[in-house]
């Protein structure tokens, strides 16, 4: 019998949840509760307050890691059996849909409260186990007195008896409403301001998301987006060409296992599933390198980069590195993808991909900061991919989790970083050479919006319509790629080919702004001395000259003003 710290999670106040006291115990297995539903509550207690990730894509399913059932013991308590496949989608369901539609439960739990203190002053052990009972009987219609009977006896054995005479209260209370047909729900009523919380409360999104999808989509399409965000996402496999694997051994392969899919109808290599991730897993296709889930908007993005045999890519923040991969797939073994991102960790794991997937002679890591790396890079690349740190906002249907993490304060904060990456960038590609800006983001301001603030600050660029890259349902009027949730049943994405004027042309570009920069100094001569920056000449190389303009748009905001 093991011994373990059992977690006891005492009341809180102010809405603030707190874990305190450890007590240790000898513990035993409680078996009149299941095990998938005690795995739900602690996995959305870590997801919630620890930051794990709601996805479940590892090879047991264990999304939170092996040492799951540890945390299970030390949460509440006692211990449980392993998860059985039944078990592990009943888990997945439980712990996305619950994430997703956390607001609504939220405000219906509250509702039957006495007051709003009640529920504020909640133990977070005690609100997950409602959320799920809720969740369990408004969403997925399970019959409702196995799930109060259920519920209950978890309350009583992982907190005490009258937390489990709460949970029967309450949830008693939301079955005699739900079979009435009045179940507490907000009204569409009122102003702007009104009617935006109402929607973020009956599609459960944060209000600021939903205000801001109604001034650029308009409420009819901002309520479909929040429907597929609310929905249960599909998956893509990517076939490993690189390891010489066709899409048809692939369906083979699906069909020995009986997993239902169907075919991309944008991309010859890649699948769509929407049941039987895990088996997938299970059967050892990812570890054995045979496939990649891999959404097919990424693999757009790729197909805007155009990967030719020979040439030398660089993919910018490129971990954890499914375009990396996917890109050296397609040099046929000839050529290079250097990879450089700022974590080391997340490298270290793309390289061991790329030696499973069998393209590591094609594929280089780069430790680096993208925002400083070309103060001492001297290579200059054929293409250079930007897939940039954004929101998110396009693939809050499979990061259930995201949507509460993020905040609107956050935009201002990535579109600097965005704009300053797009610069840093830019600099690695050599003349003639493509930039390729892309984000998982349906948000015009990280999109649209920074490439037109790019092309201001760096006219040597020109937009490339996509149109000879993608499907032209794809393109958009400005000649980006864009794949919308709702319009291609996709994550959404987004992508901008831009391309560096020849040689020739950018010698004299780089005459003209080395021009206007001695007048701005002749004109101001003591306004941006403090830069301490030589003022370049024509001749200067393109090279030298590029550090300098960098430097200067950095420090003193003159390429606006060029």
């Amino acid at each position: 019998m093991a011994e373990v710290f059992s977690l006891r999670l005492l009341p809180t106040f102010a809405g603030t949840h707190r874990a305190s006291s450890f007590s240790r115990k000898v513990l035993k297995p409680v078996a009149s509760v299941s095990a998938s539903r005690k795995v739900s509550a602690v996995r959305l207690m870590r997801i919630e307050f620890g930051g794990a990730f709601a996805d479940l894509l590892n090879e047991k399913g264990k999304g939170s890691g092996e040492n799951e059932m540890a945390y299970v013991e030390r949460t509440l308590g006692f211990r449980t059996r392993d998860l059985d496949d039944r078990d592990l989608r009943l888990v997945t369901d439980v712990v996305g849909g619950t994430i997703r539609w956390r607001r609504y439960l939220d405000h219906m739990i509250s509702s039957l409260c006495h007051d709003d203190k009640t529920f504020r002053s909640m133990e977070p052990l005690l609100i997950q186990i409602l959320r799920i009972g809720f969740y369990e009987i408004v969403k997925l219609n399970m019959p409702p007195y196995a799930v109060v009977d259920e519920n209950v006896r978890l309350a009583k054995v992982a907190l005490r008896p009258g937390a489990g005479n709460m949970v029967n209260a309450i949830l008693r209370k939301l079955v005699l409403l739900k079979e009435h047909d009045s179940l507490p729900v907000p009204k569409l009523e009122g102003d702007d301001r009104a009617q935006a919380r109402a929607l973020a409360t009956l599609y459960s999104h944060p209000v600021w998301m939903v205000r801001r999808w109604t001034k650029h989509l308009g409420k009819e399409e901002a309520i479909k987006l929040m429907e597929w965000n609310n929905s249960d996402p599909s998956y893509s496999l990517r076939t490993n060409s690189g390891k010489g694997i066709s899409r048809a051994d692939l369906v083979a392969k699906l069909d020995s296992l009986k997993v239902p899919y169907e075919l991309s109808l944008h991309m010859s290599d890649f699948i769509r599933i929407r049941t039987g991730l895990q088996i997938v897993i299970q059967a050892g296709l990812l570890k054995e390198g045979l496939c990649s889930v891999q959404d097919e908007s990424a693999g757009l993005v790729v197909s805007v980069v155009d990967p030719q045999p020979g040439e030398q890519i660089i993919d910018c923040c490129a971990a954890p590195g499914g375009k990396s991969l996917y890109m050296a797939s397609r040099l046929c073994g000839q050529g290079m993808v250097s990879a450089i991102d700022i974590n080391e960790g997340r490298l270290r794991i793309l390289k061991e991909a790329a030696r499973l997937h069998q393209v590591d002679n094609v594929i280089t890591t780069i430790h680096a900061d993208l925002r400083t790396f070309f103060e001492t890079n001297t290579v200059k690349y054929d293409k250079v991919l930007l897939d940039a740190p954004c929101s998110g906002l396009g693939v809050l249907s499979k990061r259930a989790d995201l949507r509460w993490n993020r905040k609107l304060e956050d935009m201002e904060e990535l579109k600097n970083l965005q704009d300053k990456l797009f610069d840093a960038a830019s600099l690695l590609v050599k003349p003639g050479g493509v930039l390729v800006y892309s984000t998982c983001s349906v948000d015009p301001e990280e999109n649209e919006e920074r490439v037109a603030a790019f092309l201001q600050r760096h006219p040597e660029f020109h937009i490339d319509p996509v149109v000879r890259y993608v499907p032209p349902n794809f393109v958009t009027e400005g000649g980006f790629y864009f794949s919308h949730p709702v319009k291609h049943s996709l994550d959404g994405a987004f992508a901008a080919r831009l391309k560096l004027i020849g040689s020739e042309r950018c010698s004299i570009h780089i005459a003209r702004v080395s021009s206007t920069l001695h007048n701005v100094f002749t004109v101001f001569p003591g306004e941006h001395r403090s830069t301490k920056l030589t003022v370049p000449k024509p001749e200067t190389r393109r090279g030298d000259i590029e550090r300098i303009l960098f430097t200067i748009s950095g420090k003193a905001g003159l390429i606006n003003k060029s």
